[in-house]
């Protein structure tokens, strides 16, 4: 029979890689991946938080930013590793340039990896949902509608139906469908340790797939709260419009973080109201996982508990 015991709301956080999971608690982070030989392997490093580093877990919006970079730079690391241990169908061999690196560089190379893939990430999210609608709006609308808030709501529209686009393609990808069950199964997890329920296969297969604070629901706040402060620049000027877009990104993704910091902890009407279009959008970045998958999301969130509770209470 399950132990049960008080809801415990936790900070934990985690996503999914290449046949496994990844959580990153209070003191540590653990990576952990199934093999092709059914072995379950672990990887675990302590937490380096840009946002102890710099002391700003108090300053609202601010943590957020740092926060944001915290969590790419974790899941990038994570997902490099779990890599490693997934089969290719064909081995290529080193190449005379990956061979420079490796002596230019050495162990150092894998950090370069890791930042330069941000860095590529980054532009491409930013020219992708962000400066493409904004010049697709600018486009089709021209001077024909002067108002910045109904111009800013057709951009956000443009926005949105490119993103939902994107993630409905990707989802179609098999390595994909893969990774989104490993997701439901982090979901699953966290779910079962925040009811007080005994980690086991059998409490996390009841629990549900979808979380109030999924990284998922975090970008449809992106995409909501970028509608209400762009409705402010002016559409006159491209470069000014594109620039102070850019400028804004830090402030949009500071007050996202809060705004489902909020939602976390709360359960009122309002933000049941707001986390839907989240939620709902979880239905397609997550799959219900079989037991295989919920036995290593629970493997890497053991990994992570320290004997005090009260260490990841959110």
């Amino acid at each position: 029979m399950a132990k049960e015991q008080k809801e415990h709301i936790t900070s934990i956080g985690g996503s999914a890689v290449m046949e496994g999971v990844m959580m990153k608690g209070p003191k540590e982070i653990a990576t952990a991946v199934r093999k092709s030989d059914g072995e379950i392997v672990l990887d675990k490093r302590a937490v380096s938080s840009l946002v102890t580093k710099y002391h700003v877990n108090k300053i609202p919006i601010v943590r957020g930013v740092f926060a944001f970079f915290d969590s790419m730079i974790s899941s990038t690391r994570a997902l490099m590793w779990s890599a490693e241990f997934v089969d290719l169908e064909e081995e290529e061999s080193e190449s005379k340039f990956d061979k420079w690196l490796s002596r230019k560089f050495g162990d150092k190379i894998k950090d370069i990896v890791i930042y330069v893939s941000l860095v590529i990430s980054l532009v491409f999210s930013i020219g992708l949902f962000f400066f493409l609608p904004n010049l697709i709006t600018g486009f089709l609308l021209g001077d024909a509608i002067e108002n910045n808030l109904l111009k800013t709501l057709i951009e956000g529209v443009i926005r949105i139906s490119i993103f939902l686009g994107y993630v409905i393609l990707v989802s179609q990808m098999e390595d994909i469908k893969r990774v989104f069950q490993y997701h439901g199964a982090e979901h699953k997890t966290i779910f079962c340790y925040e009811a007080g329920l005994d980690l086991t296969v059998e409490n996390a297969r009841n629990m549900s797939r979808l979380h109030p604070r999924c990284g998922t629901s975090f970008l449809v706040f992106v995409m909501i709260i970028s509608i209400i402060l762009f409705s402010f620049i002016s559409w006159s000027n491209i470069w000014i419009r594109l620039g102070l877009r850019l400028l804004l990104l830090p402030v949009v993704a500071g007050l996202s973080y809060e705004v489902i910091r909020w939602a976390g902890k709360s359960k009122s009407r309002v933000v049941c109201v707001i986390s839907k279009p989240g939620m709902l959008l979880q239905k397609i970045t997550t799959r219900e996982p079989d037991d295989s998958q919920l036995e290593v999301a629970i493997t890497s969130m053991k990994a992570v508990l320290t004997d005090n509770k009260e260490d990841d209470k959110w």
